[in-house]
């Protein structure tokens, strides 16, 4: 499939548009709402740039003529309130994007999501693709409908569905990361006291994994997309705030940071800001998530740029 015409829902986000600053050289259609995709991709020959609203079908005919396969990470995040949008923004909008897609005649679909929607899981007992979890977070529940949507919808059509549950991607130009730097900069960096174990994947190998479920033959179903390391979440900030020299989060009871959560979102409701932390947030945070990597190691990469964190320290 390398000469494969790539459609890029969520372009100018952060990872979307991570990655197809990676393809900048092959054929692409970067899909965008409001925000404009990097300067490193207008202007050229190769890349065809669309503005399109996931809740109109009908503005999303264009985008997709010619595309054969479509990789989906646009989404609504930063907002007040999820509960009230993530049912229409990750399954509504979603399922208009694979009407089309189907329409349009596209050969293989890849949604981007996380080992969140299996539930709880640990390096002991990780996720290993099933689709019957039941998670606690609004985030994590829409997102396992989308999963199901995906398989459902491409299996009546004979279209390729892959998703990709993606552990916590870290190094430079990662917005979760460098937010929690300036934070930790600035003293306000914190985190709640029990243990949070979670599954890394550096930049890099979340590029090259990504590409291969783009482009090679014989690619789909579920991949967990994660590193060999095992840590917690408070073992990673540390970690990193050691390397970077700045001060080592506080350690917060859980009611102090669901406070500051409210505080964020009802100032987003009020003066009609981004949110930077949701209640919602806070709980999908608090779920430990590992995911069996035996599938993305035999089909995507075998070999990691880096096998842990602290292998890839240098790219932070």
């Amino acid at each position: 499939m390398y000469h494969s015409t790539i459609l890029i829902t969520g372009a100018a986000g952060n990872l979307g548009g991570l990655l197809a600053c990676s393809l900048k050289d092959r054929n692409l259609h970067l899909l965008t709402h409001k925000r404009e995709v990097a300067g490193e991709l207008k202007d050229r020959s190769n890349i065809r740039l669309f503005k399109a609203d996931l809740g109109k079908k009908e503005t999303l005919y264009p985008a997709l003529k010619g595309v054969t396969t479509v990789v989906h990470f646009a989404g609504v995040l930063f907002k007040a309130r999820p509960e009230k949008f993530l049912p229409v923004t990750n399954t509504y909008y979603f399922n208009n994007l694979l009407d089309v897609a189907i329409e349009a005649g596209v050969r293989r679909i890849v949604l981007i999501s996380f080992p969140h929607v299996e539930g709880e899981t640990t390096p002991e007992n990780p996720a290993v693709g099933r689709l019957d979890g039941r998670p606690v977070s609004v985030h994590a529940a829409t997102r396992l409908q989308e999963e199901k949507d995906l398989f459902r919808t491409c299996a009546a059509a004979g279209v390729e569905a892959v998703v990709l549950r993606v552990g916590m991607v870290y190094g430079k130009g990662i917005l979760m990361i460098d937010a929690a730097e300036w934070f930790g900069r600035h003293y306000l960096l914190g985190v709640w006291k029990k243990p949070t174990c979670i599954h890394l994947i550096s930049k890099d190998d979340f590029l090259a994994a990504t590409t291969a479920a783009l482009y090679r033959e014989n690619i789909s179903g579920i991949y967990h997309i994660g590193d060999e390391g095992v840590q917690t979440l408070q073992e990673f900030l540390d970690k990193i705030a050691r390397y970077k020299q700045y001060h080592k989060p506080w350690r917060m009871p859980d009611w102090m940071i669901t406070t500051a959560a409210r505080g964020f979102e009802l100032f987003s409701l009020l003066f009609h800001t981004r949110s930077p932390l949701t209640k919602d947030f806070v709980t999908i945070g608090r779920v430990s998530y590992y995911g069996d990597t035996t599938r993305m190691r035999n089909d995507l990469l075998p070999e990691l740029k880096y096998k842990t964190f602290e292998e890839g320290l240098d790219t932070f």
